[in-house]
């Protein structure tokens, strides 16, 4: 169907024309309404999960590949978290696609209203570099529970990852309903976005790339999702577990070599636990990966080398506390830790995306507040606590997509919990139901039956005012 990422990728003359065909094929075959029956979704879920068994190991290797991710973190932060949405999509999705009975006026009866998950059409779905496997797969998963065509765009910066999601999708589909583009996502997203008029765009991405793609989305008016970033922050409070918030932040930070979304971006640490709480960080890093990260076969390396670039610069902006060691050729920063004071050094103003951990100590709630509307809109907030009250008021006075409380990460695997930005870390929220909501538009109906007819709405409408004012004031 599409080019492999290991050969030339398709001029933009030979894309566009590739993808005017994918794209009519796919209006047909939606039109044709074979993508909407219950039956039908659950076929393709078990096809996709199928085809990802088969080639489970591809993936495995394509991640170790690409981003030097070790077989537990591959299966546990990418493959495992994916058959999970599909089996909760599968679980739920005939309760999903039910049509929901809606109150109806007095002065409407004796009709009915009801709601229906309406699917969208054709969609776009455009996966980043970090994640490449599962943030590619858990949007076409609503997709297909959606019911509609999918044209799905894989990360060039991940080419092992791509080839085999490649793979995996020709062996469960026809391009007719999903079709993989390959290429340089500077030139496939415009190319796509500009000529076909999609019916939702789902991206991940960086903010800068959200902007465009949603400047581009508007020529058409085409709905958008965008999962988004930002520099998420973590509290530590002064009642605290000391060693289970130390360990609980290190492993948040060094999954994936600090190239999540959703890792801590900088700790906000209370003056009083400040050196104990640095100390234990220090101590859990090297429990786990030993004295030399490099050598732990637990920790990833950078993608490229212009990420390795940006990551390392941050390195001298703030006191060392702990690692800095680097190796360009292996795309190796070990983790971390910098004492920071400037608000306004590089190293506070952009997402690290990496395993450089910056610690700032605060006093009061009104110092922690301040340094997160520096950058405020946060797509996740870490709070660690042993207080209900000190929980209660950083949720609800601080603005963030989700997050946890006493622990990391891990909110993304729930499927049960929405997951997205607010601002500029994204709009627009996927996973489980929510996922399935995305990816359909409610469809209301009001059924009027035709044996009963009110006159008072016809004209000519003479005194009918006065028996129609109390059934609007009910």
């Amino acid at each position: 169907m599409v080019t492999s990422a290991f050969k030339p990728f398709p001029s933009e003359e030979e894309l566009l024309t590739l993808a005017t065909d994918t794209y009519q094929r796919q209006l047909a075959f939606f039109k044709s309404g074979k993508t909407r029956p219950y039956a039908f979704r659950m076929e393709q879920l078990k096809r996709l999960r199928d085809s990802v068994r088969q080639h489970e190991q591809q993936v495995v290797e394509a991640l170790h590949s690409d981003l030097r991710k070790s077989e537990f973190e591959a299966f546990g932060s990418e493959i495992g978290v994916l058959y999970k949405e599909i089996a909760h999509t599968m679980s739920h999705l005939r309760e999903w696609m039910e049509p929901k009975s809606a109150s109806t006026p007095l002065m409407f009866m004796p009709s009915s209203s009801r709601v229906i998950p309406d699917s969208l059409g054709t969609v776009l779905i455009m996966a980043p570099w970090n994640y490449p496997f599962l943030l590619m797969m858990t949007p076409l998963i609503s997709s297909i529970a959606g019911g509609n065509t999918s044209f799905i765009k894989p990360s060039e910066q991940a080419p092992h990852t791509a080839a085999v999601v490649e793979a995996i999708v020709a062996d469960a589909f026809d391009s007719d309903y999903v079709a993989v583009f390959q290429g340089q996502g500077h030139v496939v997203a415009p190319l796509l976005i500009r000529n076909f008029r999609f019916d939702h765009v789902f991206f991940t991405g960086n903010p800068a790339a959200g902007r465009k793609i949603m400047e581009l989305a508007s020529i058409h008016l085409t709905p958008v999702t965008l999962e988004l970033g930002g520099k998420s922050p973590c509290i530590v409070d002064s009642r605290v577990n000391i060693a289970y918030a130390a360990r609980k932040i290190a492993w948040s930070k060094m999954i994936n070599a600090g190239q999540t979304c959703v890792a801590p971006d900088y700790v906000l640490v209370h003056e009083s636990v400040r050196d104990a709480f640095i100390d234990a960080v220090k101590a859990q890093f090297d429990r786990m990966l030993g004295e030399d990260p490099k050598a732990s076969p637990d920790y990833g390396r950078l993608i490229n080398r212009k990420r390795f670039d940006a990551v390392s610069s941050y390195i001298p902006q703030g006191r060392l506390l702990y690692g800095g060691r680097t190796d360009a050729d292996d795309l190796f920063i070990e983790p971390t830790l910098l004492e920071v004071t400037d608000a306004d050094s590089p190293v506070m103003k952009e997402e690290i995306f990496g395993p450089v951990l910056p610690i700032i100590t605060y006093r009061t709630r009104e110092d922690v507040l301040a340094w997160i509307e520096r950058n405020p809109y946060p797509l996740a907030l870490y709070i660690f606590t042993n207080s209900r009250e000190t929980e209660r008021f950083y949720t609800e006075n601080v603005r963030f997509g989700g997050g946890c409380v006493n622990n990391g990460v891990i909110h993304v695997g729930n499927p049960d919990l929405p997951f997205g930005g607010v601002g500029t870390s994204g709009m627009g929220q996927y996973h489980g139901k929510h996922g399935f909501d995305t990816f359909t538009r409610p469809k209301s109906i009001l059924k009027t039956p035709t044996w009963s007819d009110v006159p008072l709405w016809y004209a000519p409408y003479r005194n009918n005012l006065k028996w129609i004012k109390p059934f609007f004031r009910l």
